[in-house]
This record gives C-alpha cells, sequence and structure tokens, in this order.
C-alpha cells in the first residue's frame, strides 16, 4: 500500500506547488516580507512572504 502525502498549504494558498494554472506570488497579507508589523509570522504565508495562486485567465 502506498501513502501520498500532500504539501503542508498556508491558508493563503489556493493550490499546492506545481498545480497546473497555479505560481507562486507575494502575500499581500504581508507585501512578502514574511512577517506582520508585530514582527511575528504571517499567518497568511506562514512566514515565507510567498502564496500558491491561480494564474491566467477566467
Amino acid at each position: 500500500m502506498s501513502i501520498q502525502s500532500t504539501p503542508d498549504l498556508n491558508p493563503g494558498d489556493v493550490a499546492a506547488p506545481g498545480t497546473p494554472g497555479a505560481g507562486e506570488d507575494i502575500c499581500d497579507a504581508c507585501a512578502g516580507r514574511g512577517t506582520l508589523a508585530d514582527g511575528k509570522p504571517c499567518p497568511q504565508c506562514g512566514g515565507s512572504g510567498r502564496v500558491m495562486e491561480g494564474i491566467g485567465g477566467g
């Protein structure tokens, strides 16, 4: 039996890395800094400053 693991997604991610039609973008909540004004890690991007978003039209 094979167990597939899913990548950990942050609340700001709309797709997992490598998903067709998705790409990495700067987190709007922290403007790509990875931290909020109080110095704590951004909860939307998990402190990375980047989120996965859908790309393309529609």
